[in-house]
């Protein structure tokens, strides 16, 4: 009620009832203003009926718990071979120390782009592991490469004939050169192409390249390059999968030698 209402009421003139007592009235008037001092406190204390408008009792957010650490992932443990086959001084193709306690074998494809591009990486490590470190190479042709059993034949045949350095130029030249003409290559490192070719045609060699296939996959091969670090005393291994870098395979040397 503004102050213009409160004049009018105030100046307006209500009869009263008839035979109405004056106090009656007189009472009847000042329930009256009663109610219109309360109404304007109300208004005056914040509006409409209420006195006061309710302020929410501010509350602090419930702490909650901080979320537990993650669990960091296990190591795996180094992937090892199993049922290895000992190094063969007669029929294995060594290069390095033949005395060493660490053989590298690599079951290896000549075909294979990946044996192609690990192959200088072996080279690299035999150098910087001198004296250290025998490098076996053994067979383990893919079927989905046509020319890769022919080569394998084809470096036996070379070794029969030439030797173990012969069989190592022979591996060199494949890789490096990306060629599988095999008299060019005999006659690039010294061997006779026709009798290369007659030991190749014999096929002599075909169950022994089958064999190490074979026990390549029972030792847990997989697939090409597939290189098992052996130390020969402990006989503890660790198996190196693929083109991996240099320092991979120095490390599985380091872990054997510790």
């Amino acid at each position: 009620m503004n102050s213009l209402q409160w004049k009018e009421l105030r100046d307006s003139k209500v009869p009263a009832p008839a035979g109405a007592q004056p106090g009656m009235w007189f009472g009847v008037s000042m329930v009256l203003v009663g109610v219109i001092i309360g109404f304007s406190a109300g208004r005056f204390a914040g509006g409409g009926l209420t006195f006061a408008n309710t302020v929410p009792t501010p509350t602090a957010p419930i702490p909650t718990a901080p979320s537990p650490a993650p669990t960091p992932a296990p190591v795996p443990d180094p992937e090892t071979a199993i049922n290895v086959i000992p190094v063969d001084f007669e029929k294995d193709h060594i290069r390095g120390s033949t005395n060493a306690d660490i053989a590298v074998i690599e079951y290896s494809d000549f075909e294979c782009p990946f044996c192609q591009r690990v192959h200088p990486t072996m080279k690299q490590l035999l150098e910087q592991n001198t004296g250290k470190i025998m490098w076996v190479y053994r067979h383990y042709p893919l079927s989905f490469h046509p020319q890769a059993e022919p080569a394998a034949i084809a470096s036996e045949c070379v070794n029969e004939l030439g030797g173990n350095t012969a069989f190592w130029k022979f591996a060199d030249a494949v890789f490096e050169g990306g060629s599988f003409d095999f008299p060019a290559i005999a006659q690039k490192i010294g061997i006779n192409a026709d009798a290369l070719q007659t030991c190749i045609d014999s096929g002599k060699y075909k169950a022994q390249v089958q064999e190490q296939l074979s026990q390549g996959s029972a030792s847990g091969i997989q697939g090409t390059p597939g290189t098992i670090v052996l130390n020969r005393k402990t006989q503890e291994n660790r198996i190196v999968s693929g083109a991996q870098p240099l320092q991979n395979f120095q490390n599985a040397i380091d872990d054997l030698l510790q």
